[in-house]
């Protein structure tokens, strides 16, 4: 019971990122320019960049932006006395090849960590799993042909059984694969912790609420740090 409830709950997150309104994907652009500072100022200070690039997860759907994991990644960074700047790129409702089609004007500036979270509404909609395996890589050249040094993180996600149990496990394996064959940080499953409990969720039941995103952001912080 306890898995079938958890698989439940995958099956209406999936559905939740895949079908936010316009009104939300425009909130979570603007995100983009709300948490990092302009250019100038980072060539000021030296600052670093840290991007992270994903849907309504990333954008912290249904919170206020300085609640969302990128945020507290920010707050963590300046408790540390660590000169870097998160800029939180996140769309609700982006899918790898719609990541891959705006990732050229993120890169417009210069990015030294790129949090790479993206693949679970493939996952929803049935894409072949080849297909959301090369978009993800493509992604990930993309960030080096633009600058090779930049250390790239990659999040894992996890799908319900509905595509039938190939389809579920080989998607889980994508990530982890990718991740060796690109020796890049990984993200083993970014809502660890988190997914299926009522009370780290909004009364939707699907995203974080702001101390489920603490946990997310412990998370990530656990393959972030290691590259700082």
């Amino acid at each position: 019971m306890r898995n079938l409830l958890k698989f439940s709950y995958f099956f209406i997150l999936l559905i939740a990122l895949s079908c936010k309104d316009s009104k939300t994907a425009t909130k979570a652009t603007q995100s983009e320019t709300v948490v990092g500072d302009d250019n100038e100022v980072k060539k000021e200070t030296g600052a670093k960049t840290i991007l992270f690039f994903g849907n309504s997860l990333t954008a912290g759907y249904g919170l206020e932006i300085e609640e969302s994991f990128p945020s507290l990644i920010q707050e963590r960074l300046d408790s540390l006395n660590l000169n870097y700047e998160v800029i939180n790129a996140g769309l609700s409702g982006e899918t790898t090849a719609g990541g891959k089609n705006r990732l050229e004007w993120v890169l417009n500036q210069k990015v030294d960590v790129f949090v790479l979270e993206l693949g679970a509404n493939d996952g929803l909609r049935g894409v072949p799993l080849s297909e959301t395996k090369a978009n993800l890589q493509m992604i990930i050249d993309m960030v080096w042909d633009k600058n090779k040094d930049t250390k790239i993180v990659l999040a894992g996600m996890m799908i319900p059984p509905n595509m039938g149990q190939d389809y579920t496990t080989e998607f889980r394996t994508i990530f982890p694969e990718l991740a060796q064959q690109n020796e890049i940080q990984l993200i083993p499953f970014l809502l660890d912790g988190v997914a299926g409990i009522p009370e780290l969720n909004l009364e939707d039941g699907i995203h974080p609420t702001a101390k489920g995103q603490k946990i997310v952001a412990n998370n990530v912080w656990k393959a972030l740090e290691p590259l700082l």
